[in-house]
This record gives C-alpha cells, structure tokens and sequence, in this order.
C-alpha cells in the first residue's frame, strides 16, 4: 500500500504539520437482525485494521461501524460475504 496522501508521505505529513490523514476518516451505518450484532462485531474485530463496530440500538440492531475511506472498500466486500442481512448506508 502506498503510504502517501495527497502528496505528503507518513513521517514528513508529521514534520511539517500538515494533516493529511484529517477527511479519512468514515461512518457507516447499519441494521442486522438482533441476534447477529455480536457476530458482526466479533467479524470485524477480526479484521481489526479495517473497522470498529459500536452498537447504537440493540434493541433494533442499528450499528455504526467506525472505519477509513481507504479500508471501507475491503471491508464492505467481506461483510458482503458474511452470511448475515445487514443493510447499510453511508
């Protein structure tokens, strides 16, 4: 993976001030069925880089799944794979 953003590279994004990291952040709201909220969150502690799961309603299976723009992209292809209902949106 290529570790600059806009231009600015890790240790020198540092140096000179700049936060280059600042738009990456990504929040992603969803629902599944009660009964798979702690299945998702044990799947996506497992890909721990890629996102946190909190849990927003448990009563209504409504999560925020707390991620980047940059590792969005492979984690919605693995929850797309996981054999659970999850409606989600942006």
């Amino acid at each position: 993976m290529n570790n600059s953003q806009e231009g600015c590279e890790g240790r020198e994004c540092i140096e000179s001030g700049k936060n280059c990291w600042q738009d990456c952040d990504m929040l992603v709201k969803a629902r599944v069925a009660r009964s798979d909220i702690q299945l998702l969150c044990k799947f996506v502690e497992g890909m721990g880089h890629l996102g946190v799961v909190t849990t927003i309603d448990r009563f209504e299976g409504d999560v925020l799944i707390q991620t980047t723009k940059h590792c969005w992209p492979e984690l919605e292809r693995l929850l797309q794979k996981l054999q659970i209902d999850i409606k989600m949106s942006k």
